[in-house]
């Protein structure tokens, strides 16, 4: 029952917004429109075991005092406080221009500063990628180096100066050689997206049911 179950429904669901995309009727419209109601009802079930199951793992880090343990008191606090927060304290303590709550406190000067952090880090990650990608060891490595560099020196005024002919080329490679190879790339995961959920639907990929899936 633990595989036959979850493997029946997906199998039913996934048939039938197969079938309700290609078949423009009213009854396929009204089990699309449902589906949509009952999805955010079945999302807000799944946000509850995921919240449980995430406590029920930091938390068992928290009690056996496991190495790095106080990183899962930090994600354990902010996940219960701050929802508490939200629903107890105003926004603002008395409206108008007075200094926001805790909440908004708490994503103004934590969440933005370490999404802001996280994406630096990423451009120096990137820096580090490209420097390493467009060394120019082969003949593929030497066109994808003078590729940067003339798409690069056309984004840039100082590359105008250099020469009239490095905006233009470089438009041209943006607007064709580089979204040549987009389409393709999003060809290709489009294909890989609709075969796994093939795959899914049918039951031939089970890794998504977890220990019930063995």
């Amino acid at each position: 029952m633990k595989r036959t179950v979850p493997l029946m429904i997906v199998l039913v669901g996934g048939v039938l917004m197969i079938i309700q995309y290609f078949i423009p009727h009213q009854i396929s419209q009204d089990i699309f429109d449902n589906y949509t109601i009952w999805v955010p009802i079945i999302g807000a079930f799944a946000l509850i075991l995921g919240v449980g199951s995430l406590s029920r793992l930091h938390g068992h880090k928290v009690r056996n005092k496991a190495p790095n343990w106080p990183y899962s008191l930090a994600v354990l606090l902010p996940m219960y406080l701050l929802p508490v927060f939200a629903l107890l304290l105003p926004a603002s303590v008395g409206g108008g221009m007075d200094p926001p709550g805790v909440y908004n406190f708490a994503y103004m000067h934590i969440q933005v500063p370490i999404q802001s952090t996280m994406f630096s880090l990423l451009a120096f990650y990137i820096a580090s990628a490209a420097f390493r990608a467009f060394r120019a060891k082969s003949l593929l490595a030497t066109l994808l180096l003078l590729t940067a560099v003339i798409v690069m020196m056309g984004q840039v005024p100082i590359g105008e100066l250099l020469g009239s002919w490095f905006p233009k080329v470089g438009l041209w490679i943006i607007d064709f050689p580089n979204n040549a190879a987009k389409r393709a790339i999003g060809l290709g995961v489009g294909f890989g997206i609709l075969a796994t959920q093939l795959k899914i639907i049918f039951g031939v990929e089970r890794n998504w049911l977890g220990g019930a899936g063995e």
